[in-house]
């Protein structure tokens, strides 16, 4: 009897894997044997070894007893059916839950593997609607049920559309792992976060066992004979080692076997994961355009991320990775242009077509903006300097020319990226510098515009305009556009949203002239 007929109830409904028992219980040893030596280490100076080592024992056994009796339980109470028009989950003991979703408003099944589930055939099931209530209303999650089980699934649940017509341009494989994109690993600001991460590890670690000040003795030793300055910049140095070692094991962990392909009905389905794997689908009918990613240490190895504009994909839902929006990670931009053509269906991206430039009012303000924030810091340091030392003098002389010829380099780059414009079905709108970011946004996705103007933007004539849409982020911004130029890109964009309020603006501009 096979596992989906074995968890077959009454009346269709069905049972987890009935493994998720020894998944808990293998997951609650490795937590007790990971807490097993930092407790002994603490409490040797008050009992006796073995005394220690009974107790974490019995500690051990208690905590694997007691969540696997609490997961057995779980199993038990948890059943789930797929009908013809809902989907239904009821589970809990004392306080019972029965939820269900509409067939027809699922946009989503997205599977999920840890090692442990991937060595017995498991994997953990998401359905979910893309819309976001509080209190995970808008999902539904089986977790485990067997692999076939849940391929099945999500077939059957996506599966809604007749087959379109064969495309052999933009159906199946549209994308596929290439080892060389590992280059583009190191260049990413998590290279930073886990150098900063790993000597704060090395720290905490010491402190539990009471050795911190012995590690922090053992580094003066190391550099005794060398500067202040050398030994920061060595310290800084195998930070960024660290980091680097440690983006590119992320990277293997999160894309082998990374593949992005487009299944019959319309649905496009991202696979990746080397120990946990990941299986991500998206509605095309939910897709309302790409976003095209260039932090800048990727944009300077001219590289590019897509990643996915879509209902239901926020940066703000907590139960999902932020990265389940991409389509394509760090890759060549032609690799990156050519991705979201298919991904759009199109011949050549949108993201590729040239863009409006903005008036030099804004680059002035980019300047300023600049200029200010170095400014601030500098000459706090002077007057603490005036007042302590005058050590403090001299660096805020070096952070005025380091940091003031830096400002400015970035001012002007982040003015050379701002650009705006339609390319048939999209509107496209460029921004950022550290962080720089083409949106393509379908322009029948557009539900709205807000128009934005400080005093300092009316004074020089500029506006900033958000197109506000259901999809992705929920609005995107065109900064500082001239003003008569904005306006007429948000109008010819999508023109039956702003006409309303444009025409009579001219009618009463051409009555004055004509009174005068």
């Amino acid at each position: 009897m096979s596992g989906a007929e074995e968890g077959r109830g009454e009346d269709d409904w069905r049972r987890l894997d009935r493994r998720t028992v020894l998944v808990t219980a293998v997951v609650l040893a490795g937590v007790a044997a990971g807490a097993a030596l930092p407790t002994y280490f603490g409490l040797t100076n008050t009992l006796s070894a073995g005394a220690t080592i009974a107790l974490i024992l019995a500690g051990a056994l208690l905590l694997v007893g007691l969540g696997s009796a609490g997961d057995y339980v779980r199993w038990r109470r948890t059943r789930y059916r797929i009908g013809a028009e809902r989907a239904e989950l009821h589970t809990g003991l004392l306080l019972v839950k029965r939820r269900s979703l509409a067939r027809e408003r699922i946009r989503s099944v997205d599977l999920t593997a840890n090692p442990l589930q991937r060595v017995l055939g498991l994997v953990k099931v998401r359905i979910g609607t893309g819309e976001h209530h509080g209190g995970g209303e808008s999902t539904l999650e089986l977790d485990p049920v067997a692999r076939a089980e849940g391929e099945r699934l999500r077939r059957e649940l996506l599966d809604r559309v007749a087959p379109a017509a064969e495309d052999t341009h933009h159906d199946g494989a549209l994308a596929a792992l290439d080892p060389r994109w590992i280059r583009y690993a190191p260049v990413s600001f998590v290279s930073v976060l886990l150098g900063g991460a790993a000597a704060g590890a090395v720290m905490q670690v010491s402190e539990w066992f009471g050795a911190q000040e012995e590690v922090i003795d053992w580094i003066g030793d190391r550099f005794q004979d060398t500067s202040v300055v050398s030994m920061i910049l060595v310290l800084i140095l195998l930070a960024v080692l660290c980091g680097t070692v440690g983006a590119l094991g992320l990277w293997v962990e999160m894309w082998w076997n990374y593949r992005l392909e487009r299944e019959p009905g319309g649905t496009l389905r991202v696979r990746r994961g080397l120990f946990t794997a990941r299986s991500v689908s998206i509605e095309e009918r939910r897709l309302r355009g790409i976003e095209l990613v260039e932090p800048l240490g990727v944009r300077m190895c001219r590289a590019a991320r897509v990643d996915a504009v879509a209902t239901g994909l926020t940066e703000r839902d907590e139960d999902e990775h932020t990265d389940n929006k991409t389509l394509l990670p760090a890759a060549p931009r032609a690799v990156a242009d050519r991705v979201a053509a298919q991904v759009l269906r199109l011949a050549e991206s949108p993201t590729d077509a040239p863009l409006t430039a903005h008036p030099r009012a804004a680059r002035t303000r980019r300047l300023r903006w600049a200029l200010w924030s170095v400014s601030v810091p500098v000459a706090v340091l002077v007057v603490l300097g005036l007042l302590l030392t005058p050590v403090l003098l001299y660096v805020a002389a070096g952070c005025a020319l380091v940091g003031g010829a830096l400002a400015v380099v970035a001012a002007l780059d982040a003015y050379r990226s701002l650009g705006h414009g339609v390319s048939g079905l999209f509107l496209v709108a460029r921004s950022g510098t550290v962080r720089r970011t083409t949106v393509a946004l379908e322009r029948g996705g557009v539900i709205g515009w807000t128009v934005k103007q400080s005093y300092f933007q009316r004074r020089a004539g500029l506006v900033t305009l958000t197109a506000t849409t259901a999809a992705g982020s929920g609005g995107y911004d065109v900064y500082d556009a001239g003003q008569s130029e904005g306006l007429a890109f948000a109008a010819d964009a999508v023109p039956e949203l702003l006409a309303p309020f444009l025409e009579p603006v001219a009618e009463t501009q051409k009555a004055r002239s004509t009174v005068r």
